[in-house]
């Protein structure tokens, strides 16, 4: 994990694509896309059914590595809508035991409005804690703090004549309605099955601003690693 600055406040990024939250003990993740392999299969593309689980390990292996007593999914946490309906036992099993042990809420995103907390946790469509908003995607014209998905921003750079595509962050920093300096972030795509979009697509850009900067950000080697993506002139 790495520390982030954002909204005034210090924040760990994790190397698996999550976001800690110290003073709520929360956790942050985005784009879930649970049961993306059962929703294929339905339409005739059939792929390996096992992503719920692999996911669910992966924000398991989280909560275990920084300690947090809640969790707060940032929307499209299953395909569909339906697809809470359609998770086997064994993975319903494993969300269960996770919903139990801590505090979980489900934010709904455009793949999923009406799904239905099966197996534990509650719904919200966005919410305010301590000044940030957390919802599904970012409100253009938006000025106060902000942590959103939606995009699976993928960091594209050329090094040595190689090109690396990596999951990342995209931060904006602007300043806020009060005056003081705000930021909003839209965090990369946890699932294990999610693509990417460049971090630099004009869609991304546009939906943070206003903003004085936009970067992209991702962990290395423990560190912060950040890429200049937009600054105004």
């Amino acid at each position: 994990m790495v520390p982030l600055s954002f909204a005034g406040e210090e924040w760990l990024l994790t190397e698996g694509r999550a976001l800690y939250w110290p003073r709520e003990r929360a956790l942050l993740v985005a784009d879930l896309h649970l049961e993306k392999g059962s929703f294929f299969a339905g339409h005739g593309q059939m792929i390996p059914p096992y992503d719920s689980r692999e996911t669910l390990e992966r924000v398991a292996l989280a909560i275990r590595e920084t300690g947090a007593r809640r969790v707060i999914t940032l929307g499209d946490n299953f395909h569909d809508s339906e697809g809470s309906a359609r998770l086997e036992p064994h993975a319903c099993g494993m969300l269960e035991a996770l919903t139990k042990a801590v505090d979980w809420v489900w934010i709904t995103g455009n793949h999923d409005p009406d799904m239905e907390a099966r197996c534990g946790g509650t719904l919200a469509e966005e919410l305010e804690i301590g000044g940030t908003i957390l919802r599904h995607r970012a409100k253009k014209g938006e000025t106060r703090p902000e942590l959103s998905g939606h995009y699976h921003p993928r960091l594209q750079v050329k090094v040595r004549q190689r090109m690396i595509r990596r999951p990342c962050a995209v931060v904006s920093a602007n300043e806020g309605a009060d005056g003081k300096p705000s930021g909003r972030m839209i965090l990369p795509a946890f699932g294990a099955y999610t693509g990417g979009m460049n971090a630099a697509d004009p869609a991304i850009l546009k939906a943070l601003q206003p903003a004085d900067r936009i970067d992209a950000v991702v962990p290395a080697k423990g560190k912060l690693a950040r890429f200049p993506l937009w600054k105004a002139a």
